[in-house]
């Protein structure tokens, strides 16, 4: 009876009396028509994604007007490369991959058909905190076969939370978003918008009942802000990988989160941290646990470098460490592994008091939609072909090869570089006074200053050696970029777009292109603003420091431009200036030799 008359007076305070009858509240009723306005507002971006054929789907959301649209991999994985996607406007568009994060459970796909698509705000996860209201819009049951989503309402339950990749699986979700807003089979790939209408994460994951495979108020999904950090990785056509430390973490008895275990040959090793160390902070996080930790991991690429600070006797250090690849190619593809086993790497390892989730299928992936059949995909629109390219490590290479125009054009500033294959001859100052001298060819490279000469071989059968010692092999970088500059990528074995970061962790964001030969890499780094290429990595070895050069400007050199400057970092070695005050780019001999 209580019950009863609480909820009547819950009920009257929702209605007011008028001479006419009965009226909402006009709190309730401005309330209700805000919702109604942001839903008619961000309807028109929501996705309904149909395997050809129809066997199948999913979710997904427009975040361009230029077709490109977001989605879970294991939706994308089960329609195939291309796919039909629906939108309320009523019309079926063609799609494609583009890119995918399997690890991470993210895809990026590309809509056809018009250059002005409606497209979803991003907005910033960061700021989401529990008791949030959100919108879930989706396919649910593959039920918009109007193209129409399906909306639900509810509140956020919880941030940053961790969810463990089950056995013999690698998806792992790190940092997201929790919500009681209805999550059902179908809507993995939708949006989750906050109540303005921002997108704030991508459904992927739910608690489901065992019968019926219904909703049971726990649903969970991708951060925003960590596909920010991925979405120029997924714009490069590549099967993108997450980052690891190199290094174990557990918690001490007194609750602090210390490494357990670390490879020698890691970079968080070569920059001092240590067995037993205390961390503080990642990423500009503080850490208080284990999951807080691997949460920090899971947001970021492979490659990106982030402050760590930790505590070693009372004392805090604070280090810039890059971080490196969590799986292997075979892993991220699930083909068969051929060939020696590379040295392990640690991996963070769960809690037992950790949260669990026994609701969830036994392989770990979120439960896809109902489906007739997998028979193979129907072949693809005649003209739509030209847009998928295969090739090892990449989910659509023709993205990465868009991605690489796009960059290059760059170097145009610099001048053409045609007429400049033979032999280069540098010279300047090391420092302020110590002047060298350096000579670029073909067949192998040599620097001298003072009474010292140090020299590089480039043939199939050469090693190539940290020439001169200490630099990580200055030599073959500056053949990395003689190549580059006069034949292109075509010089190299193997160069691609790899997406974007923060220059050197902490700057401006730059487009990178690596390029491949002879077992040893470089990464260019592309000012995104200005398109600018502002240095380069060079890595002679797998888990070996880099020679990082950093450019101090271009001057004119034969009517080309040139650094005038290059800084030269290795490790933890302080930077040496290589100032150039002379190029000659066809040196006596006049040939490549």
């Amino acid at each position: 009876m209580a019950l009863l008359s609480r909820c009547l007076l819950t009920a009257c305070c929702l209605v007011a009396v008028t001479p006419f009858g009965w009226a909402a509240d006009p709190v309730v009723a401005s309330a209700q028509q805000q919702r109604i306005e942001v839903i008619e507002k961000v309807a028109p971006s929501v996705v309904a994604i149909f395997a050809p054929g129809g066997a199948g789907g999913g979710s997904g959301v427009l975040i361009s007007a230029d077709g490109f649209a977001l989605s879970n991999f294991h939706v994308t994985d089960g329609v195939g490369d291309f796919m039909k996607c629906g939108l309320n406007d009523g019309v079926l568009y063609d799609a494609v991959i583009v890119g995918v994060d399997p690890s991470g459970d993210v895809a990026l796909i590309k809509m056809f058909g018009r250059e002005d698509f409606p497209h979803a705000k991003l907005g910033d996860s960061d700021l989401v905190q529990s008791g949030d209201w959100t919108f879930v819009m989706g396919n649910p049951f593959l039920l918009a076969t109007d193209f129409q989503p399906t909306v639900t309402y509810g509140i956020v339950s919880g941030v940053h939370r961790y969810q463990y990749p089950a056995a013999g699986n690698i998806l792992e979700y790190t940092d997201c978003i929790q919500v009681d807003t209805s999550i059902n089979p179908g809507n993995s790939g939708g949006p989750l918008f906050s109540a303005d209408g921002d997108l704030i994460g991508i459904n992927g994951r739910g608690s489901f009942e065992k019968r019926g495979r219904v909703n049971s108020g726990a649903g969970y999904a991708i951060s925003i802000n960590q596909i920010k950090h991925f979405l120029d990785h997924l714009k490069s056509g590549r099967i993108v990988d997450h980052a690891t430390l190199g290094a174990t973490v557990s918690t001490d008895d007194e609750g602090n989160v210390t490494v357990a275990d670390i490879l020698e040959d890691s970079e968080a090793y070569y920059r001092g941290l240590r067995h037993d160390d205390e961390i503080v902070s990642f990423g500009g996080r503080s850490i208080g646990s284990t999951n807080q930790f691997k949460n920090v991991l899971g947001i970021y690429p492979k490659g990106w470098k982030l402050p760590i600070v930790y505590r070693r006797k009372g004392e805090q250090t604070e280090i810039w460490v890059r971080l490196r690849g969590l799986h292997l190619l075979s892993e991220l593809t699930g083909e068969k592994k051929h060939g020696p086993e590379p040295s392990p790497k640690p991996e963070e390892k769960p809690r037992k008091d950790g949260p669990k989730d026994d609701k969830e299928p036994k392989d770990g992936r979120p439960p896809a939609p109902p489906m007739r059949g997998r028979a193979p995909p129907p072949p693809p629109p005649e003209h739509l072909k030209k847009f998928h390219i295969k090739k090892t490590g990449f989910a659509n290479y023709y993205f990465n090869q868009l991605q690489q125009d796009r960059v290059l054009k760059g170097l145009a500033a610099w001048g053409s570089f045609e007429d400049a294959r033979g032999r280069w001859k540098l010279t300047g100052k090391i420092g302020e006074a110590m002047k060298f001298e350096a000579t670029l060819a073909d067949s192998g490279a040599g620097l001298f200053f003072g009474k010292e000469a140090f020299l590089q071989e480039f043939s199939d059968l050469a090693e190539l050696r940290d020439e001169p010692p200490g630099t990580g092999g200055l030599l073959t970088a500056w053949h990395h970029l003689r190549l580059l500059l006069s034949k292109g990528p075509k010089a190299f074995t193997d160069f691609y777009y790899l997406g974007s970061e923060p220059f050197d962790g902490q700057g401006e964001t730059v487009d990178v292109l690596v390029g491949l030969l002879a077992g040893a890499e470089s990464h260019w780094y592309f000012s995104r603003e200005t398109g600018v290429l502002l240095g380069y990595d060079f890595i002679r070895a797998e888990n070996q420091d880099r020679c990082e050069l950093r450019f101090q400007g271009t001057q004119d050199f034969s009517g080309k431009k040139f650094p005038k400057a290059f800084q030269m970092r290795h490790g933890d070695k302080s930077p040496v200036l290589y100032q150039v005050d002379a190029v000659d780019f066809a040196a006596p001999g006049n040939d490549s030799k």
